[in-house]
């Protein structure tokens, strides 16, 4: 018996349009300019330069925060450390569970005992398992924070590459490579692993995006970034009572936030392989 090409079983290489470039580019930019803001920013982050909540002028170009500094040069400084600690989870995250879905994918009888311990995990709020880490951690600040994100997500992520491995496993392919003594780590990443690139472009995407508003719910939580730090979450709970009185001390850092999840959405669903369907050609 003759395996099948495991390219083809979820689906085929997108072809490169311009489309595709289009769709990631923001994502690229504002990863671009998050790494270089403190370069750009016209200020010192802790320096205050007008009022508190004061409004824009010609220093300070978005007003000023609640204790005067400059909005804009602390938006510029405040993504590097958020795009970081989101990626840094959505790695994590995505990473140990293609490792446990292939894994219980091959082998159901581990494959049980990987989701009853998944379903277990899954009952405890994601909001109470993030006060619990952090406030049994009280110095580990953003690194307690992102642990916590890790943890909570990973049951999640498991159970839909398990899913998504499931079929595969089922194949002719793997079955006749498994019959022939191939190893376990050989079915998992040259068997498996190449077919799941769509779901685990989405998954990556889906937890980076959780990774950003968990930070954000943890910073009004007044857990992980602490002030003075400039950071994009920080920034919405710091300056949340003078929303009235200078608007984009709030809405900057939202906005930005905002745009920075959906960007790097576009931009795995744009690196996704296409499925096959009725208008895909052969």
């Amino acid at each position: 018996m003759t395996p099948s090409a495991p390219a083809t079983v979820t689906g085929r290489q997108k072809p490169f349009r311009a489309g595709v470039l289009v769709r990631a580019l923001p994502a690229l930019l504002l990863l671009v300019l998050a790494l270089t803001g403190p370069l750009l920013a016209p200020h010192a982050i802790d320096r205050p330069l007008a009022a508190p909540y004061g409004t824009a002028d010609g220093t300070a170009a978005l007003g000023g925060d609640l204790l005067g500094r400059d909005v804009l040069s602390r938006l510029l400084s405040g993504g590097a450390p958020l795009i970081a600690t989101a990626l840094a989870i959505a790695v994590a995250v995505t990473s140990a569970a293609t490792a446990l879905g292939i894994l219980a994918a091959l082998r159901p009888r581990f494959g049980r005992w990987v989701e009853r311990a998944a379903d277990l995990a899954i009952l405890l709020p994601a909001v109470l398992g993030i006060m619990l880490i952090a406030l049994a951690w009280p110095s580990g600040g953003r690194l307690a924070v992102g642990l916590a994100a890790t943890v909570l997500g990973i049951p999640y992520a498991v159970r839909v590459v398990a899913a998504a491995a499931a079929p595969i496993a089922a194949t002719g392919y793997v079955e006749t490579a498994s019959a022939g003594g191939e190893r376990l780590w050989y079915l998992m990443a040259r068997e498996v692993l190449p077919n799941l690139r769509a779901t685990l472009l989405a998954l990556f995407g889906l937890r980076f995006v959780e990774g950003v508003y968990i930070v954000s719910i943890a910073a009004f939580l007044q857990l992980g970034p602490q002030p003075p730090e400039a950071d994009w979450a920080l920034m919405i709970r710091e300056n949340a009572p003078g929303i009235l009185l200078n608007p984009w001390a709030v809405a900057a850092p939202c906005l930005a936030v905002g745009l920075l999840a959906v960007s790097v959405n576009l931009a795995a669903d744009a690196l996704a392989p296409a499925r096959p369907g009725p208008e895909t050609p052969l």
